[in-house]
């Protein structure tokens, strides 16, 4: 079977996305009233106290500028960051509201954070030294948060710093404490004993600090009952439709839908192979579409030949096509035999309600973390209005 190239110039379907910058051969539309629909049912399920928004990493790739104003339109009012400068960006669209860099304060920074009421999140003896010597200086109380460690043994007071404060309680001179945070290490396993355990190292720490409101919950503590409650739970994951209790029905919403736009069309014959390497031969004479995103983009090399697309809009009924051959650095190919005709210029969705951050890292071998924060620059961001 000789190989043909349908070449016929984009068109313009009515389908998905009317408002797509032209040159765009990737797009990311996000529903915002998901999102915060996602957050009013996770303050449901967290009765005991408030639940912040995690829009640290540019909302885990979404787009912060967007999200973290609609989560505060819908009542959210701690907000927390991993950069201080992803807070001080922030601080002009979320009036009032609580924002804290939980990566805690770089030395020399300290002005900074006031100059923008940017509130620390101080995990060791040497930073509360240098806030209290600010407080001093200011004259006044310094609002904080005090980060322990009850076992992720990254960031947070240890054992020794805390027994120092026990025995000091005056080098918290000056500070204001909002919350005592701490971080869970396998909230997403009910049943792994280090929720237990960190639950009683966290009591135990709160014990011999000034009494002070606690955080303590991410997305999936929030699922493992009461005993995980605190006054402010601390969701990022689960905000974005990943799902905090894997293994069972996500009990969140997908906000987003990941589309790339079919650049070329072409028919090849049996076992003729497609992309780099061969690593995929057609096993019948195959039509095979050419779409514009790769790994540049932040579409997973690892997921090469294990995931799908979608035909939706203009027509299509949502018909799955198996992505074959290896993802390369701007192109993604996909089998489209058995599929309606599609042309240069269709949309295929990659990534949404259907086809999940969480199945794509299946597919990838990762987490969905890792998936939605990779999603590059080159991919245009849609919000609808």
């Amino acid at each position: 079977m000789p190989e043909s190239v349908t070449e016929t110039p984009l068109v313009d379907r009515d389908s998905f996305p009317a408002t797509a910058p032209d040159a765009a051969t990737a797009v990311l539309e996000l529903d915002l009233d998901v999102i915060a629909a996602n957050w009013q049912e996770l303050r449901r399920r967290h009765p005991g106290g408030d639940v912040a928004g995690v829009v640290k990493a540019d909302a885990y790739g979404l787009g912060a500028a967007a999200v973290a104003p609609r989560l505060y339109a819908a009542g959210c009012r701690h907000f927390f960051t991993a950069h201080l400068a992803e807070a001080i960006a922030l601080r002009p669209r979320l009036p009032g509201a609580l924002i804290a860099p939980l990566n805690g304060p770089v030395p020399g920074t300290e002005h900074a954070y006031l100059a923008h009421d940017i509130v620390p999140v101080l995990g060791g003896l040497g930073e509360i030294e240098r806030w209290t010597a600010l407080a001093r200086a200011e004259g006044r109380k310094l609002p904080v948060l005090l980060h322990v460690d009850t076992g992720m043994n990254r960031l947070g007071l240890d054992a020794a710093g805390l027994a120092a404060l026990a025995d000091a309680p005056e080098r918290l001179a000056g500070l204001s404490i909002r919350y005592v945070m701490t971080h869970l290490v396998a909230a997403e396993l009910p049943d792994d004993p280090a929720n237990a355990e960190q639950r009683r190292r966290f009591a135990a720490a709160c014990a011999v600090l000034p009494p002070a409101p606690r955080s303590f919950a991410n997305s999936s503590g929030i699922f493992l009952g009461a005993g995980f409650a605190s006054d402010l739970a601390r969701p990022g994951a689960a905000l974005y439709g990943i799902n905090p209790t894997p293994g069972r029905p996500n009990p969140m919403r997908v906000p987003l839908r990941l589309r790339a736009r079919v650049l070329q069309v072409r028919d090849i014959a049996a076992g003729e192979s497609v992309g780099y390497n061969a690593t995929w031969r057609a096993p019948r004479p195959s039509r095979i579409a050419t779409l514009g995103i790769g790994y540049a983009d932040g579409w997973p090399r690892p997921a090469s030949g294990r995931t799908r697309a979608l035909l939706t809009g203009g027509g299509f009924d949502g018909t799955p096509v198996p992505l074959v051959g290896r993802v390369s650095m701007d192109l993604t190919t996909c089998d489209v035999t058995d599929a309606p005709p599609v042309v240069p210029g269709d949309w295929l969705e990659l990534m949404g309600p259907t086809i999940t951050p969480d199945d794509i890292a299946d597919a990838a071998g990762t987490n969905a973390y890792e998936i939605l924060t990779g999603l590059g620059p080159r991919i245009a961001r849609i919000v609808p209005a």
